[in-house]
């Protein structure tokens, strides 16, 4: 079975690089369609077409990861013998809860939800170094890519914490070893 990893944004993509590039998976480089995640949503996108057509097997596990889940995939009918199956693994409310968790501020945040999203909550109170978050893939790389395990914990503490997605939503923890 080869896997086609699709990242509804830069920053999943992102996330899911460091994770990879560090063998913090279930599964490696080598088990990619193309070697690589794609940032794509549908696969009506290029690289991810091309991929498809050059690869031969009829064992493509789709891999989509994100925190917008509701979008259908729509899968061609020239695609549909060679995927296996589709699996979603939530990221919500947002990637940057996994920030949030990284710095302590969970209860903090608990405290003023309902009047911020994670995403204004990070741009407000979380730095690396003197940056502040800025929703930039470049942010995560910074933050995350010189320590993967912060990130691996922040994953793992994320579903110890979030409780239930839907039952066709799993979490990025269910990826790690």
């Amino acid at each position: 079975m080869i896997r086609l990893i699709m990242c509804e944004g830069s920053n999943e993509l992102e996330i899911m690089r460091i994770l990879i590039k560090n063998n913090k998976l279930i599964f490696g480089e080598d088990d990619l369609l193309g070697l690589t995640p794609y940032h794509a949503r549908q696969l009506n996108n290029s690289q991810v077409k091309t991929a498809l057509n050059i690869y031969p097997g009829n064992d493509v596990l789709i891999m989509r990861i994100g925190d917008v889940q509701n979008e259908k995939l729509k899968i061609p009918s020239d695609y549909k013998k060679k995927i296996k199956d589709v699996v979603k693994y939530c990221t919500k409310p947002e990637l940057e809860m996994l920030l949030i968790i990284s710095e302590g501020l969970v209860a903090d945040f608990e405290k003023i939800k309902s009047s911020l999203s994670p995403k204004k909550f990070a741009k407000k109170y979380i730095k690396c170094g003197r940056q502040r978050y800025d929703n930039s893939t470049h942010f995560f790389t910074e933050y995350y890519g010189s320590d993967p395990d912060k990130l691996v914990n922040a994953i793992k503490e994320y579903k110890r914490i979030k409780g239930k997605h839907k039952k066709d939503e799993l979490y990025l923890a269910d990826l790690l070893k």
